[in-house]
């Protein structure tokens, strides 16, 4: 099984935004020394907590700071621009990182519906036409002629080379499951948006739907999932409650930068919240290491899942890449890479 990153840039209470990109790039950096597979990074807009907006150029900056790690769009909402936009800007990609891009994308908007129509006045009919977007985005992406008697049959995306990114699915519904499966391209459940409500039915159709293309024969399947480990369950608990209280807040309205453990504690416990973090920490991939790479193993058993992505907030960035060192250590990340590589040579 094959283990990667998930990275949203996540607005921190104290921290300068800037602060908080770089904090990606190192993050990039660090989990390629970890042995992790994919470093994913994600697309919001307008969002006052999730302020990655721009991930082709964040996946630029993180090409040019690793050397073998896998760089992915989780994902690029797709109904925001032009495909042949998209196919460009990943083709530069490619000739950055060859054969280490991959190119994820999504229908949702990745904000509201008012941001979403001041990036793209014509959004929601891209978002109706986005079967066939995508079919175009396939075609320029792989250097590949659009099919007959299309408009801009002869465009072609540069530059050219002889590789082309790897192209994903993302999803929460049946829709993206389905249309995966027509294309024959691999598909991304992001069981963090859903907590894995969904996640076995869509699976399902995308498996048994899935037709074989020439990249892939067979379903390749990847779930992102939300998941902090650190030395102790108490010590794991004590850091989930920034996303805890942050999380329960957005019910209600609230959002904004995730504050710090103390401080959400005192929120949690001030609003009478007490019932609903329980819950939400028992539910959740939180713990020691032992206990999260169970639950991990768990979810991979039963849905069958080739690869996971792990996303991980914390308050201490210091206290997130300590439970992406632990991840990496429990999942035996260093031997895997080792292994990756004498194949290669």
């Amino acid at each position: 099984m094959k283990v990667s990153v998930l990275e949203q840039s996540v607005s921190v209470e104290g921290k300068p935004q800037q602060t908080t990109i770089q904090d990606s790039i190192d993050l990039a950096k660090k989990a390629e020394k970890l042995g992790y597979y994919r470093f994913w990074v994600s697309e919001h807009h307008n969002h006052p907590t999730i302020i990655g907006t721009a991930p082709e150029i964040l996946m630029a900056a993180i090409a040019c700071n690793t050397s073998s790690i896998r760089i992915g769009s989780a994902g690029i909402m797709l109904p925001h621009y032009s495909s042949l936009k998209v196919a460009e800007q990943f083709r530069v990609l490619e000739a950055i990182a060859p054969n280490r891009i991959d190119l994820g994308l999504g229908r949702a908007p990745g904000s509201d519906g008012r941001t979403a129509l001041a990036l793209n006045p014509n959004s929601r009919n891209d978002s109706e036409h986005f079967p066939s977007n995508v079919r175009d985005l396939m075609s320029w992406v792989s250097n590949e002629k659009l099919m007959e008697g299309h408009p801009f049959r002869h465009l072609i995306a540069q530059p050219i080379s002889n590789t082309a990114p790897e192209i994903w699915m993302l999803g929460t519904s049946n829709y993206g499951a389905q249309l995966a499966a027509y294309l024959g391209i691999p598909y991304c459940f992001a069981h963090f948006i859903t907590d894995g409500q969904g996640l076995k039915e869509a699976l399902d159709i995308y498996r048994s739907e899935f037709r074989p293309s020439e990249k892939f024969p067979k379903p390749k399947v990847n779930v992102c999932i939300w998941a902090l480990t650190a030395n102790t369950n108490d010590e794991a608990k004590y850091l989930f409650s920034s996303r805890a209280a942050w999380k329960i807040g957005r019910n209600y309205g609230q959002l904004g930068p995730i504050t710090d453990p103390d401080n959400a504690l005192n929120i949690i416990n001030d609003n009478n919240w007490d019932e609903q973090f329980e819950t939400m920490y028992q539910n959740s991939i939180v713990g020691d290491p032992k206990v999260t790479k169970n639950k991990i193993y768990k979810l991979v058993k039963e849905n069958k899942i080739d690869e996971i992505a792990i996303l991980t907030w914390c308050h201490s960035e210091n206290s997130r890449i300590k439970s992406y060192e632990l991840f990496a250590n429990e999942f035996e990340l260093s031997s895997m890479k080792e292994l990756q590589k004498s194949f290669i040579n």
